[in-house]
Protein backbone atom coordinates (compact mmCIF):
# COMPACT_ATOMS: atom_id res chain seq x y z
CA UNK A 1 0.00 0.00 0.00
CA UNK A 2 1.11 3.60 -1.05
CA UNK A 3 0.63 6.91 0.11
CA UNK A 4 1.30 10.18 -1.34
CA UNK A 5 1.98 12.96 1.59
CA UNK A 6 0.30 16.22 1.06
CA UNK A 7 1.33 18.26 4.51
CA UNK A 8 4.25 18.23 6.51
CA UNK A 9 3.98 19.77 9.66
CA UNK A 10 5.40 20.94 12.95
CA UNK A 11 5.03 23.09 15.83
CA UNK A 12 7.15 25.01 18.61
CA UNK A 13 4.73 23.73 21.46
CA UNK A 14 2.91 20.24 22.20
CA UNK A 15 -0.46 20.07 22.24
CA UNK A 16 -0.79 23.17 19.92
CA UNK A 17 -2.07 22.93 16.11
CA UNK A 18 0.97 22.55 14.07
CA UNK A 19 2.21 24.31 10.54
CA UNK A 20 2.50 23.03 7.12
CA UNK A 21 5.80 23.67 5.77
CA UNK A 22 5.78 21.59 3.30
CA UNK A 23 8.90 19.94 3.55
CA UNK A 24 11.54 18.98 6.26
CA UNK A 25 14.60 17.13 7.48
CA UNK A 26 13.73 13.98 9.39
CA UNK A 27 16.09 13.25 11.97
CA UNK A 28 17.15 9.79 12.93
CA UNK A 29 16.08 8.45 16.77
CA UNK A 30 14.40 11.98 17.09
CA UNK A 31 11.97 13.10 14.48
CA UNK A 32 11.00 15.79 12.74
CA UNK A 33 13.39 19.27 12.85
CA UNK A 34 12.25 21.95 14.96
CA UNK A 35 9.31 19.97 16.22
CA UNK A 36 8.28 20.08 19.69
CA UNK A 37 7.41 15.99 20.02
CA UNK A 38 11.19 15.86 18.62
CA UNK A 39 13.13 13.28 21.06
CA UNK A 40 14.25 10.06 22.40
CA UNK A 41 11.03 8.48 23.00
CA UNK A 42 8.84 6.44 20.78
CA UNK A 43 6.07 9.09 19.24
CA UNK A 44 8.72 11.17 17.41
CA UNK A 45 6.58 11.47 14.11
CA UNK A 46 2.71 11.71 14.21
CA UNK A 47 0.68 10.57 10.87
CA UNK A 48 -2.78 11.38 10.43
CA UNK A 49 -4.74 10.12 6.69
CA UNK A 50 -6.08 12.43 4.72
CA UNK A 51 -9.42 10.31 4.23
CA UNK A 52 -9.68 11.23 7.97
CA UNK A 53 -9.59 14.73 7.79
CA UNK A 54 -12.21 14.60 4.61
CA UNK A 55 -14.73 12.89 6.98
CA UNK A 56 -14.06 15.21 9.53
CA UNK A 57 -14.73 18.12 7.11
CA UNK A 58 -18.14 16.36 5.69
CA UNK A 59 -19.20 16.48 9.76
CA UNK A 60 -18.65 20.47 9.34
CA UNK A 61 -15.03 20.84 10.94
CA UNK A 62 -13.61 23.12 9.05
CA UNK A 63 -9.79 22.16 9.51
CA UNK A 64 -6.71 22.41 7.83
CA UNK A 65 -3.34 20.72 7.81
CA UNK A 66 -2.18 20.53 11.08
CA UNK A 67 -4.98 21.38 13.10
CA UNK A 68 -4.91 18.09 14.93
CA UNK A 69 -1.51 18.46 15.94
CA UNK A 70 -0.19 15.92 12.98
CA UNK A 71 2.72 16.15 11.69
CA UNK A 72 2.58 14.09 7.93
CA UNK A 73 -0.83 13.87 6.32
CA UNK A 74 -0.84 10.73 4.16
CA UNK A 75 -3.71 10.52 1.20
CA UNK A 76 -4.33 6.76 0.17
CA UNK A 77 -2.95 4.62 3.23
CA UNK A 78 -6.11 3.24 5.22
CA UNK A 79 -4.09 3.57 8.47
CA UNK A 80 -6.88 1.17 10.43
CA UNK A 81 -5.04 -1.50 8.64
CA UNK A 82 -1.67 -0.53 10.26
CA UNK A 83 -0.44 -2.74 13.40
CA UNK A 84 2.26 -1.92 15.72
CA UNK A 85 6.03 -2.95 13.94
CA UNK A 86 5.02 -2.19 10.48
CA UNK A 87 7.26 0.18 9.13
CA UNK A 88 6.54 2.85 6.34
CA UNK A 89 9.70 3.71 3.93
CA UNK A 90 10.38 5.41 0.46
CA UNK A 91 13.80 5.94 -0.78
CA UNK A 92 14.79 8.90 2.27
CA UNK A 93 13.32 7.44 5.26
CA UNK A 94 12.04 4.58 7.61
CA UNK A 95 9.35 4.96 10.46
CA UNK A 96 8.65 2.12 12.37
CA UNK A 97 4.92 2.26 13.96
CA UNK A 98 5.39 2.76 17.91
CA UNK A 99 1.47 3.47 18.85
CA UNK A 100 -2.13 3.58 17.43
CA UNK A 101 -4.01 6.16 18.74
CA UNK A 102 -3.40 8.20 22.00
CA UNK A 103 -4.96 9.33 25.20
CA UNK A 104 -6.01 13.34 24.25
CA UNK A 105 -4.57 15.87 26.08
CA UNK A 106 -7.16 16.99 28.81
CA UNK A 107 -8.84 20.05 26.96
CA UNK A 108 -5.86 21.30 24.64
CA UNK A 109 -5.94 24.10 22.27
CA UNK A 110 -6.80 21.53 19.48
CA UNK A 111 -9.92 20.60 21.58
CA UNK A 112 -10.60 24.48 22.30
CA UNK A 113 -10.12 25.56 18.24
CA UNK A 114 -11.74 22.59 16.17
CA UNK A 115 -14.01 21.04 19.25
CA UNK A 116 -12.63 17.93 18.81
CA UNK A 117 -9.31 16.16 18.21
CA UNK A 118 -9.75 13.09 15.84
CA UNK A 119 -6.06 11.55 16.68
CA UNK A 120 -6.86 9.75 19.82
CA UNK A 121 -8.74 7.41 17.32
CA UNK A 122 -7.11 7.85 13.88
CA UNK A 123 -3.36 9.14 14.11
CA UNK A 124 -0.69 6.82 14.59
CA UNK A 125 3.13 7.58 15.80
CA UNK A 126 6.48 6.34 14.80
CA UNK A 127 10.02 6.71 15.48
CA UNK A 128 12.56 7.52 13.01
CA UNK A 129 14.75 4.36 11.90
CA UNK A 130 16.62 6.31 9.25
CA UNK A 131 16.35 9.95 8.67
CA UNK A 132 16.44 11.77 5.17
CA UNK A 133 14.32 14.62 3.88
CA UNK A 134 10.98 14.66 2.54
CA UNK A 135 8.32 17.10 1.38
CA UNK A 136 5.05 17.61 0.21
CA UNK A 137 4.44 14.86 -3.20
CA UNK A 138 6.38 12.07 -1.85
CA UNK A 139 5.24 8.70 -1.17
CA UNK A 140 4.95 6.57 2.14
CA UNK A 141 4.51 3.21 1.45
CA UNK A 142 4.13 0.08 3.58
CA UNK A 143 6.91 -2.06 3.74
CA UNK A 144 6.03 -6.24 3.42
Amino acid sequence: MKGKILAVCISEKKGTSKKDIKEIDVIENFGLKGDAHGGDWHRQVSLLSFEKIVEFRKRGGKVGFGDFGENIVVEGIDFSKIELGMRLSNDEIILEITQIGKTCHSKCNIFYSVGECIMPRNGIFARVLKGGYIKVGDYLEIEN
